[in-house]
């Protein structure tokens, strides 16, 4: 399904973009030989287009994309008989399109020649990936500016998880891109975060503890002696009590930016973030994803050296989660000097 693009000729952006997929898809056709008697129409297809997957053949047939004597066949368990002509329109499959531009609405909140800070919103994911092959940061960033395709990643150097929100900086040029690459692997793109936990945080806490790939869940990452060094600096903002249960306020600091590392290194010490359910928290505070905010991005300019700093506001949901706990609305950024 083809999703509306949201302007006043939405209409025929939505057709333009169907007669180009259509132009995409091959049509092949091919007769049941008797070795093919009786195979499922699935498996067969498969020799048929060796090139893509069975599942992804599967759901060309669900799709009505498959026609046997002119028939469409919808169940990719139906017998074929020696003797039938069969014909399949090839659509892409949705990750071969997935590095495509889409005009989608970044919140853009610093610009220039080679690069862009932008405060991304929390469901949004960075980059295409298994189950979501559209409506990425990237997409937007290619139909933003086309240099972007020529770019690695179109431009971008660093991540945040989907159902984190804030700010990441992102190259525009070649040269920037290996420079801000450069310094977030030296370490010199300062991040800092604002986050809701489960347990009464210390003042000061210093997460020093080497991460990797949980070997138990390929979608989780974990503490592990044999994994990436990775430190992250906590202060404590305040505590509230709520029938019976104890909440802080924190202020994160990474001195390395390793996947989930906050949401990991909080829940290794008894402090996972509210509503992240991936790493044992349940749903509270009105929250419906990890209470995390990258609050504050700062760094030298990659090409003249301009010392460059930027604050996010908390968004609405985090802001009335964190009202809801009793914690004062901190300044824009929420980050104390």
């Amino acid at each position: 399904m083809v999703e509306p693009v949201r302007d006043q000729e939405g209409a025929i952006a939505v057709e333009a973009e169907q007669d180009r997929e259509l132009e995409q898809a091959e049509i092949r056709q091919a007769r049941v030989e008797a070795q093919g008697h009786g195979q499922r129409v699935d498996k067969w297809l498969v020799e048929l287009a060796p090139e893509f997957s069975r599942n992804h053949l599967q759901g060309l047939i669900e799709r009505g994309c498959v026609r046997v004597n002119g028939v469409a066949m919808t169940t990719p368990a139906r017998k074929l008989q020696a003797g039938q002509q069969v014909e399949v329109e090839l659509q892409p499959t949705e990750e071969s399109r997935a590095f495509r531009a889409e005009p989608l609405p970044l919140d853009i909140v610093y610009e220039d020649e080679a690069l862009l800070v932008l405060n991304k919103a929390a469901g949004m994911v960075v980059h295409p990936a298994a189950g979501n092959w559209s409506g990425t940061v990237l997409n937007g960033l290619l139909a933003h500016h086309p240099s972007a395709a020529t770019l690695p990643r179109a431009g971008i150097v660093h991540r945040l998880d989907k159902d984190t929100s804030g700010l990441m900086v992102v190259g525009k040029t070649l040269e920037a891109v290996t420079a801000l690459s450069r310094m977030i692997a030296a370490r010199e793109v300062h991040r800092e975060y604002l986050a809701l936990t489960h347990g009464r945080v210390p003042v000061e806490l210093v997460i020093d503890a080497p991460l990797r790939r949980d070997p138990a869940s390929r979608v989780k990452m974990a503490v592990i002696a044999s994994g990436k060094p990775s430190r992250t600096d906590v202060f404590a903002l305040g505590e509230a009590l709520i029938d019976e249960r104890v909440y802080s306020a924190v202020h994160c600091v990474l001195h390395s930016g390793r996947t989930h590392q906050i949401r990991v290194h909080l829940a290794s010490r008894g402090y996972p973030l509210v509503s992240d359910s991936l790493y044992g928290a349940a749903l509270a505070l009105g929250l419906e994803r990890q209470a995390l905010h990258a609050a504050r991005l700062s760094f030298a300019h990659p090409i003249d050296g301009r010392p460059l700093s930027f604050d996010a506001p908390m968004p609405q949901d985090l802001a009335q989660a964190w009202a809801r706990a009793g914690f004062p609305l901190p300044p824009i950024g929420g980050l104390l000097d």
